[in-house]
């Protein structure tokens, strides 16, 4: 009987708490369990500590002719997100950004991904969203009425990139930093807090910056596994098995092919999100035409004798709104 008590407590606090989303933007390429990890600690955090209630995750890929080196197109970095976050059941995918014209601000994918959530929790009716309701919306928005606040997540590297000449505008910052708000996971041991007492503009906003320490280092970044996939190594237990398949199948990151590891793939159940070719083996096969962008999902099952079948399961189409597209672009820093 206490247990059902302290559920009925901890749900009715729930429903007082301020409701935050958190989002995290970058390459993701590959996406490694590290930058999912985050959504767990941060969220953990502010449920320890009852501040406020989390009620979802986004990850957020940035646009192809954002041109980072090791950036492989979107359509396979958008995948290997839904293929690694199969697994969980708050942590969504979007491809806004991919769908964009060119690369965009930071600020302007957080503006958006707000607004969108905000007014879906304003509509009374599903058709006043013009029918569009993205994949990546969290679910439960309308069980309140109260607007969601949007917080970026990210680690520690983000927030000093901040004091790189050039890399941002202070109007930006300001607006990420005062408007929305930082999560910030760092390492122990790190100076986030000297840096952010450092800075007249971050301490300006202080409040605003959330601060957690991830007590269990990770060092593994996409950079060391497109290392170890360039040669030849294996990166069994440092990426979501469904991942290296997928790598394996589309020969990413110049991996060397059938030497990531030494797992069968006799039966693959693979989800590909708006690709045209799959290759398997030898067999090049043709899926889809190539209207289809990152946000068609294909499934595609493989055999021992190759591709079988490849079936088109849903169209996840994100409300767009070109005129939010950056004309002039501005080098934003996320190191993922």
């Amino acid at each position: 009987m206490s247990t059902l008590i302290e559920n009925d407590e901890q749900m009715n606090n729930q429903r007082l708490l301020p409701r935050i989303v958190l989002i995290a933007c970058g390459s993701f390429s590959p996406p490694t369990p590290m930058h999912f990890r985050m959504f767990e600690i941060a969220r953990d955090y502010f449920t320890t500590r009852g501040t406020h209630h989390v009620v979802g995750g986004i990850v957020s890929p940035t646009h192809d002719s954002y041109k980072k080196k090791g950036l492989v197109a979107g359509t396979h970095r958008f995948a290997m997100i839904k293929l690694a976050l199969q697994s969980s059941d708050w942590i969504k995918a979007s491809d806004w950004e991919l769908q964009q014209p060119e690369w965009s601000q930071t600020l302007k994918v957080l503006q958006y991904h707000q607004n969108f959530m905000n007014n879906y929790i304003n509509s009374p009716l599903e058709y006043d969203m013009n029918g569009t309701i993205p994949g990546w919306l969290p679910s439960g928005l309308r069980e309140r009425q109260d607007p969601v606040q949007l917080k970026l997540l990210c680690g520690a590297d983000l927030l000093e990139s901040f004091a790189v000449p050039g890399l941002w505008a202070d109007e930006d910052i300001e607006n990420i930093v005062g408007t929305h708000g930082l999560v910030v996971i760092s390492r122990h041991g790190s100076n986030a807090e000297k840096f952010i007492f450092e800075s007249d503009l971050l301490t300006k906003y202080q409040e605003n910056i959330t601060l957690i320490t991830n007590w269990i280092p990770n060092e593994v970044s996409s950079t060391v596994i497109r290392r170890l996939l360039s040669r030849g190594q294996s990166v069994k237990y440092l990426l979501d098995d469904r991942v290296i398949d997928y790598v394996k199948m589309q020969e990413l990151f110049d991996c060397k092919r059938f030497n990531l590891d030494n797992r069968q793939t006799s039966s693959l159940n693979m989800f590909c999100c708006g690709d045209n070719v799959v290759d398997v083996g030898q067999s090049r096969k043709k899926l889809l035409p190539s209207r289809h962008g990152p946000g068609q999902v294909v499934q595609v099952v493989t055999t021992e004798k190759g591709m079988e079948v490849s079936t088109e399961l849903q169209s996840n189409v994100d409300g767009r709104d070109a005129s939010d597209a950056k004309k002039k672009r501005r080098t934003d820093a996320v190191n993922v």
